[in-house]
């Protein structure tokens, strides 16, 4: 059968086998299952529901809704309607609600917006924001009127989705990606697959995910790779993960997971956090491609997990450090498939006093993150843009079939991003022996007596320390008061249950930074559970953290009190009554 050449027709393809989605609850029975051709029909009903509000070819459609059926509905609905779908986060951070109205107003005013579809229970909550950004119309998709559609066949260079850039340093921006570009890198991923098992029976695709849909590792590695197969997924919600970590593992276990991906934080949580009783029965054999990306990968994270869940049958080989970003769809590089991950350690002060890539067996572990992709490069570029050889430290730039045509309505933003064919990353890395080490965000870097250090390489030495939540911690440079230039301080959020003292804590932070770096942090701030400021996507945002630190506004979210979420519906619905065209 000929390949898809538009996403609605990827579906449509995909309705012919036996094959479709299961979407778990917290149960954790049998969920609701529906085939791709349930599927396909009930997109099929909210198209033709769409087309009769009016809007025009091409409009955008936000899309607020939670790992559901409806988010399919939504999503490839709108695809089918001729119009291009801008999935947002929902609210699951009650706690959090005034900056959540803030950031999604933003991210429907620089999307163009024209209608936001979401579901009965959150459209009660989005008064606020709907109203902040002006001109946009709400409904509930399951309110819907179905009906047949008009006949509409995207090109496949028209814009498929638009997906925002994970905002780690600086606010989210729209990606507008077409069909062509999309299907590219799904077709990149599906052919890594095909190569590492050329006989289609030997890797029957059974894919897991707790991703959330309008992230792209969620939408385009897990949704529409499976699409593209066809094969099994079997989703669950990611509010459910984070409360259960084992979860996930459960579910590989039962339905035969085979693929599931996942940033690096949650494999350390799971190491730390699933306890051997949550596991009775737990079987993780038919796991053999653990993709591991969408944010720095960790040795110590990686050989954690291999050594805590192998008594389960989990197989290091399987773990897969991998490379991407939204401006790319998602994936650039691949570790290889079928064999084990592969690290290495580099002399730490030629990294930082020379930006030389330095074998030393004592010094800085990185985990390589493989090579391109099939129609990819990668280049290292040094301060004037020219590439850098081998060992060199310097700015990641990619060239693919992936890559943005640019950032929607952004026109300087595009021209700062794209140069010559080729996107720069923001990420500062090198190459060895042909494959891609990260080292840190440009924007990130920590500059301490004239030398770049990573806020990673802090955050890794933090790893395991006592008292302190996985993959919970920033390292940033703050301007001495004194006057001597930047210093190092790190913010720490504390272990739930952690009985101790938080300078007990901070202590063991510092010795840790110390024997592992070398740096001497000018101070340790242990925070309560949940304090740092997150990226949709879950990535920690150093920047905010000091922004607020030195505003004096880096505190907790506020408890969701019934009385608290009353007021906001209060609010919303009341944003709602004043905003005609949201009703």
């Amino acid at each position: 059968m000929s390949a898809a050449e538009t996403l609605p027709a990827l579906l449509e393809r995909a309705a012919a086998f036996a094959r479709g989605v299961r979407f778990l609850d917290a149960a954790e029975g049998d969920g609701t299952r529906l085939s791709y051709a349930e599927l396909a029909a009930r997109a099929r009903g909210v198209a033709g529901a769409l087309q009769s509000r009016g809007l025009a070819r091409g409009d955008r459609v936000a899309i607020v809704l939670p790992t559901a059926p409806a988010f399919y509905d939504a999503f490839f609905g709108a695809l089918r309607a001729g119009l291009v779908p801008v999935p947002l986060y929902p609210p699951v951070r009650l706690g959090r609600l005034d900056e959540y109205q803030e950031r999604t107003a933003a991210m429907l005013r620089a999307s163009g917006a024209r209608l936001v579809l979401t579901d009965r229970r959150i459209r009660r909550l989005l008064g606020r924001a709907v109203a902040r950004a002006g001109g946009v119309a709400c409904e509930a998709v399951d309110g819907l009127s179905v009906r047949a559609p008009s006949s509409v066949e995207p090109s496949p260079d028209d814009v498929a989705f638009v997906q925002f850039s994970s905002g780690t340093t600086a606010a989210p921006k729209p990606v507008a990606l077409t069909h062509r570009q999309v299907l590219a890198n799904v077709a990149a991923i599906r052919g890594a697959l095909l190569e590492a098992w050329p006989e289609s029976a030997a890797f029957a695709h059974v894919g897991v995910s707790w991703l959330p849909l309008y992230h792209d590792m969620g939408l385009v590695g897990a949704v529409l790779v499976a699409l593209s197969r066809p094969g099994e997924l079997v989703l669950i919600p990611p509010e459910l993960f984070v409360a259960r970590p084992a979860v996930w593992l459960r579910a590989v276990s039962r339905f035969g997971g085979t693929i599931s991906p996942a940033p690096n934080f949650a494999y350390a949580l799971c190491a730390e956090r699933v306890r051997d009783d949550e596991l009775a029965g737990v079987d993780l054999s038919s796991w053999v491609v653990a993709l591991n990306g969408a944010e720095p990968v960790t040795p110590e994270a990686l050989a954690r997990f291999v050594e805590r869940f192998a008594p389960y049958g989990f197989r290091p080989e399987a773990l897969t450090p991998v490379y991407g970003l939204a401006e790319a769809t998602l994936a650039v590089t691949f570790s290889p498939l079928r064999e084990r991950f592969r690290r290495a350690c580099f002399d730490r002060d030629a990294l930082v006093r020379e930006g030389v890539a330095r074998a030393a067996p004592d010094g800085q572990p990185l985990a390589s993150l493989g090579r391109p992709l099939p129609g990819f490069a990668v280049r290292i570029a040094g301060r004037s843009g020219a590439p850098l050889p081998d060992g060199r430290l310097g700015r990641v730039l990619v060239r693919g079939p992936s890559v943005m045509r640019g950032y929607l309505g952004l026109p300087a933003a595009t021209a700062a991003a794209l140069r010559g064919g080729w996107l720069d990353t923001g990420d500062t890395g090198f190459l060895h022996d042909g494959e891609l080490y990260l080292y840190g965000r440009a924007k990130d870097l920590i500059v301490l007596r004239g030398r770049n250090y990573a806020p990673q390489d802090v955050e890794q030495a933090i790893e395991g320390v006592a008292g302190v939540r996985a993959g919970c911690s920033a390292a940033v440079g703050l301007l001495s008061p004194r006057g001597h230039g930047e210093e190092l301080v790190i913010f720490v959020e504390r272990a739930r249950g952690a009985g101790e003292p938080d300078a007990a804590v901070a202590e063991r932070v510092r010795r840790r930074v110390a024997a592992r770096t070398g740096l001497a942090p000018a101070a340790v701030h242990v925070l309560a559970p949940g304090t740092l400021p997150r990226t949709s996507s879950g990535k920690i945002r150093r920047g905010e953290a000091a922004r607020r630190f030195l505003a004096g506004e880096l505190r907790p979210p506020r408890r969701a009190y019934a009385l608290a979420l009353a007021r906001e519906l209060l609010r919303s619905q009341l944003a709602f009554a004043r905003s005609p065209r949201a009703r």
